[in-house]
């Protein structure tokens, strides 16, 4: 394994310095230190070509300007919150909102705008970059000071592993992702919606106003929501359901099944032969089609078109703190919050 950093630039004064790990089958990760974020995924197709899959920032700048999210840590909290607001042991607690009346990804300062420290570690077989930060007693509005760990490793076997850990000192919440956009294609002026996807999922959470989950999870089958035996991303552009009508595509968590052994996700594309598999711990998965065009700022020089990327965000249900029967995203003194997840690259012929 190969493993190499450069200082892109500086934030606040501070340095940022991106890593990058190579496997010897042509597949390398950079990621930098603001945000620790993923910044580059590069893979070759079936001819050999190798390009970046992801989308990704023109420059350091860029992502510190318009905080696209491509490919950071999200957290505290992915996701909404509504109001911004949550009780917790009795005591109700008001967040700093950044979309609307609401809390979006962790808050105006989210783990996202951080300059995280980093250590590399590298053997024969994987190499990782191991991202450290702590967040402050009250940032954003959480409660207790949070350690957090967030590691990606890239192993010989074409794996990426996003590993996280946390403690705290105080009860507070925590649900983090990673917010990477995969295009497959390696061309981001060519949309995602010809992707195949598989989800080994058959109930979904509706989205309410203002994008928030309602609380109802509902059956996915007989809906453009069922991937159980895969299809084509085209269906939510296309479908006149409501729900992809609300968001002009998928914007949605899908509950996992988790069944032994089988990946919980199958992204791919034909013309490439491009494919990544997932496998995650996590209770859901939370699908966002970049369902609008950008353009306050360009990728590869040119404006983001609909649909340049999907993400696959591995997480708790969104605004499980204020939702019946979405689970427990409460972290407390003396415990490690834990969580993986694994994207294999494949390539056919």
């Amino acid at each position: 394994m190969k493993v190499s950093e450069t200082i892109i630039g500086q934030v606040n004064g501070t340095d940022i310095t991106a890593y990058t790990l190579t496997n010897p089958n042509g597949i390398s990760l950079t990621a930098m230190t603001y945000g620790a974020t993923i910044t580059e995924l590069l893979m070759p197709d079936k001819n050999g070509k190798t390009e970046n899959v992801i989308l990704a920032m023109d420059s350091l700048d860029d992502y510190v300007t318009h905080r696209p999210y491509y490919g950071a840590t999200i957290g505290r909290i992915a996701g909404r919150i509504t109001k911004g607001a949550f009780a917790l042991d009795d005591k109700s607690h008001q967040l700093v909102v950044n979309e609307g009346a609401n809390q979006l990804h962790g808050g105006p300062a989210g783990l996202d705008t951080r300059v995280w420290d980093a250590e590399i570690q590298a053997s024969a077989d994987e190499a990782s970059i191991h991202f450290t930060t702590t967040d402050a007693d009250g940032a954003n509005g959480y409660p207790g000071t949070l350690s957090v760990t967030v590691s990606y490793t890239l192993t010989t076997d074409n794996e990426w592993k996003v590993t996280y850990r946390a403690t705290t000192d105080q009860a507070t919440l925590f649900n983090p992702t990673n917010h990477v956009y995969f295009n497959l294609s390696g061309d981001i002026n060519k949309p995602i919606l010809q992707h195949e996807l598989q989800l080994n999922s058959a109930v979904f959470a509706e989205l309410g106003d203002e994008n928030l989950p309602s609380g109802a999870l509902l059956p996915a089958e007989g809906t453009p929501f069922d991937f159980r035996n895969g299809g084509k991303l085209a269906i939510a552009a296309e479908q006149n359901h409501p729900q992809t009508q609300k968001v002009a595509g998928f914007d949605h968590p899908f509950l996992l099944q988790h069944d032994d052994g089988k990946p919980d996700a199958i992204l791919s594309e034909a013309e490439s032969g491009r494919s990544v598999k997932m496998y995650t711990d996590q209770d859901c998965v939370v699908i966002y089609m970049h369902n609008a065009a950008i353009d306050k700022y360009t990728i590869a020089g040119k404006p983001v078109i609909q649909y340049a990327g999907i993400t696959l965000e591995t997480q708790a249900l969104p605004d499980a703190i204020n939702q019946e029967g979405f689970g427990d995203i409460t972290l407390r003194p003396g415990e490690v919050y834990a969580a993986e997840t694994i994207y294999k690259f494949e390539v056919q012929d």
